[in-house]
């Protein structure tokens, strides 16, 4: 499915210029359209051109539609490119976490946290992902509606937190988490596409979403200086990373950046998990025959008693169900800076200029995807040779090339042990008369989800 939009840029623009995208108006520019329809606004930049100029006030941004492109900034030139405006603007919240630095500096970070993240330690994790899940399928009760997408979110949450503590929830510590999570959520794509000029002042919005970072970031750096050296030793992350040396360097970390990567993978791990769950058991309530499969394949693998951490590997069609469900409801907008002048799709770019591009737009684009808009989870099925494999730079819900998400094992693990622990005991029906709505956040979430559990068995 390779293909160019050259041919989709404007004609009338100058050479080495982006084609501007429609509806920009004075001084706002874009920034009322993105605001108040940001997914239909960024779905529509594909028809525009490859690299298409988007105005939010006087801040211009150039969005890259075509994949080829995206993987050139990513993956084949990253070394060309700083992380951009929206990492910035999430520095009061994530700090000098691993989601927000470059260059030596991320490098350095990610080789202390690796160890946090291999093979043994994901199969260790997965045991109180097991456990933390039965549990919450335990505890509905047969015809009595449940908010699945808030249940996922305590689920996710206390997981991430388990690895984190040693399984101990520092309750002082999650309660915060639960409190700031919707607020930060809120305020993560505004921040992110207000006009600069809007950074510092005192709007309500503003004032959240710095004092639930504020507060977090707080509650956090507790936690941190309660370890001393007799608690170093105790199998958790907390402990990993004030422990870990850097091969290359020998240094470690300080209690401030454990700080931050600790929260950096608090929302990591807490917000991709619970709002994929939420869409997953949301399109398996839409889809029966999809649901009963998945059904049939939990029953061949788990059977009556728990899911395991060693059954994961055989639910194949259950990670299909995952990965269609990531492709629908992915990230919105991630944006890039060149640290030199750069020539992408025949645009000119300086050094310093902002670049984004959105994985949820890419994975519903028509020529990379056939009826995107459908949920089709044969798309998938790498064991028909009939079917066309989605191209593996289409399709990116967790980045690509040196800043790929260093938790995507753990999400995986965490979603495909929700889903086998629900299915085994039930089935989610909607509730009547009930529209789920996408509301935008960094990945767009259900409004609500009201489910009512019914047993299988």
């Amino acid at each position: 499915m390779s293909r160019t939009r050259t041919d989709r840029t404007d004609p009338t623009a100058p050479r080495g210029r982006a084609p501007v995208a429609p509806g920009r108006l004075p001084v706002v520019g874009h920034a009322l359209r993105l605001s108040r329809g940001p997914i239909a606004f960024l779905e529509s930049l594909r028809d525009v051109g490859a690299v298409v100029r988007v105005d939010l006030g006087g801040w211009p941004l150039h969005v890259l539609t075509d994949p080829d492109l995206i993987h050139t900034v990513l993956v084949a030139e990253a070394h060309k490119f700083g992380r951009g405006r929206i990492f910035e603007k999430l520095r009061p919240l994530f700090g000098n976490g691993i989601a927000t630095t470059d260059g030596a500096l991320h490098r350095k970070q990610r080789r202390l946290m690796q160890p946090a993240f291999q093979r043994n330690r994901i199969s260790r994790y997965a045991e109180l992902m097991c456990r933390e899940a039965e549990a919450m399928a335990a505890s509905w009760t047969a015809g009595r509606q449940v908010r699945v997408d808030r249940e996922m979110r305590r689920f996710a949450l206390s997981s991430v937190a388990g690895m984190i503590f040693s399984g101990d929830v520092d309750q002082p510590a999650v309660q915060e988490v639960h409190r700031s999570f919707p607020i930060i959520l809120e305020g993560m794509l505004v921040r992110t596409v207000m006009p600069k000029a809007f950074d510092r002042l005192p709007l309500p919005l503003n004032r959240r979403f710095d004092g639930a970072a504020l507060r977090l970031r707080a509650i956090i750096d507790e936690v941190v200086a309660e370890y001393g050296p007799e608690d170093r030793g105790r199998d958790d992350l907390i402990s990993l990373l004030l422990a870990g040396t850097d091969p290359e360097t020998g240094d470690t970390m300080s209690a401030e950046q454990v700080r931050d990567e600790l929260i950096t993978i608090l929302f990591g791990g807490t917000e991709t998990a619970s709002t994929t769950l939420s869409w997953i058991f949301h399109e398996l309530a839409r889809h029966p025959d999809v649901e009963k499969r998945v059904h049939a394949e939990v029953d061949a693998v788990v059977g009556d008693r728990p899911v395991r951490p060693e059954d994961l590997a055989s639910l194949t069609y259950t990670k299909s169900v995952f990965e269609e469900s990531l492709r629908l409801h992915s990230p919105l907008l991630f944006t890039r800076r060149p640290l030199t002048p750069v020539t992408l799709g025949g645009v000119d770019i300086p050094a310093g200029a902002e670049l984004a591009y959105s994985p949820y737009a890419l994975h519903r684009d028509p020529e990379l995807f056939r009826d995107p808009t459908a949920f089709d989870t044969e798309r998938w099925n790498d064991t028909d040779p009939s079917r066309v494999l989605p191209r593996l730079d289409s399709f990116i819900p967790f980045g690509a090339g040196q800043h790929k998400c260093i938790g995507d094992a753990f999400a995986v693990a965490e979603i495909l042990t929700a889903v086998a622990s629900v299915a085994r005991r039930w089935r989610l029906t909607s509730v009547p008369g009930t529209t789920v709505k996408e509301v935008p956040a960094g990945i767009p979430l259900p409004d609500a989800l009201p489910m009512i559990p019914v047993p299988r068995r």
